[in-house]
């Protein structure tokens, strides 16, 4: 997908005020508007003024596409970064007049189909229109990383949300609050955890809105996540995949020994029943076994290859013909 910058599509600089923002798109709105407009590929060039209009009119949303930076080119290949939007506390939004199904993959890779932020929520910046004058506060929502670990052991970890006002000067800025939180244990990756008045304020002393976690885990060099269900690459000897073996893996909860069967294959799984994440149901834990070869470094090294060649009739590619 490509990426793009929704500042150039309106003719403006990044420090541009609300007011310039809405001066832009009013008068390219105008010009463009399958309507009314004699340009070529005037209604492409409608919807992609009012999809960056969509961004840049919105405090939240226009913070979270400023945080990307500004070093990426208008129609390079661009994949979101792994866990941008983490930590960023959104609320509802709105539309332009623009259908929300005519957003690009870009907008949608970052803000979601309806609009919600990372496609993760039925609400967010675009899933519902505000009530100017309703007493209680609006439902906010972020969402933050924990290890796998914690999903483990349960426990109190301290977080950082970022949110955006709206300062003096019509540019959005980010804020930081420090909150501390239950993590439930069994918890799992797309699980929500809900902290009741910690959303928008009420007006008028109306009750506060609640705050909802949408929990993800951290990346982990041995650990793979699938739901419930725990996956970790171990890596063998050829000789311990061919003869069998007893070697201790790390778990999650722990190291634990392992028997690993004679003429073990490469791409062989060994399940650990229960060893997975400690939900009501516990899931599994799979062990993906990875043989590998040690590197021929010294002469002896070649000598035991070419000795072990000796010893066996094997072609693994006998399959293939030839």
């Amino acid at each position: 997908m490509e990426y793009k910058d929704y500042y150039q599509i309106l003719g403006l600089e990044r420090g541009a005020d609300q007011a310039e923002i809405k001066r832009a798109y009013r008068k390219l709105a105008r010009k463009y508007h399958p309507d009314v407009s004699k340009e070529e590929e005037a209604e492409e060039r409608f919807k992609e003024i009012s999809e960056a209009y969509e961004v840049l009119k919105d405090p939240e949303k226009r913070a979270a596409y400023d945080q990307l930076g500004a070093g990426y080119q208008p129609g390079e290949e661009f994949r979101p970064p792994p866990g941008w939007d983490s930590g960023f506390e959104f609320h509802g939004g709105g539309y332009t007049e623009a259908d929300p199904g005519a957003f690009s993959d870009f907008f949608e890779s970052l803000f979601g189909r309806a609009g919600g932020f990372g496609n993760a929520y039925g609400r967010g910046f675009g899933g519902a229109r505000r009530q100017p004058f309703h007493a209680q506060g609006e439902n906010t929502y972020a969402k933050i990383n924990i290890d796998l670990e914690d999903s483990y052991r349960g426990g109190t970890r301290q977080i950082t949300l970022k949110h955006t006002v709206l300062g003096a000067d019509g540019r959005p800025r980010i804020e930081a609050r420090k909150l501390n939180v239950k993590i439930p244990k069994g918890i799992t990756e797309g699980q929500q955890i809900r902290l009741a008045g910690q959303g928008e304020p009420g007006i008028g002393g109306g009750q506060p809105g609640d705050l909802y976690l949408e929990i993800h885990f951290n990346p982990h060099r041995h650990y793979s996540v699938e739901g419930k269900t725990v996956y970790l690459n171990l890596p063998l000897s050829p000789w311990e995949a061919a003869l069998g073996a007893s070697v201790q893996v790390p778990t999650p909860d722990g190291p634990v020994n392992l028997k690993i069967p004679p003429n073990s294959k490469d791409g062989g799984k060994l399940r650990l029943k229960g060893r997975g994440i400690p939900a009501k149901v516990p899931g599994d834990l799979y062990v993906v076994l990875n043989v590998v070869a040690p590197p021929a470094e010294t002469e002896a090294h070649r000598e035991a290859y070419r000795r072990f060649s000796e010893a066996f009739d094997f072609n693994p590619r006998v399959d293939m013909g030839g």
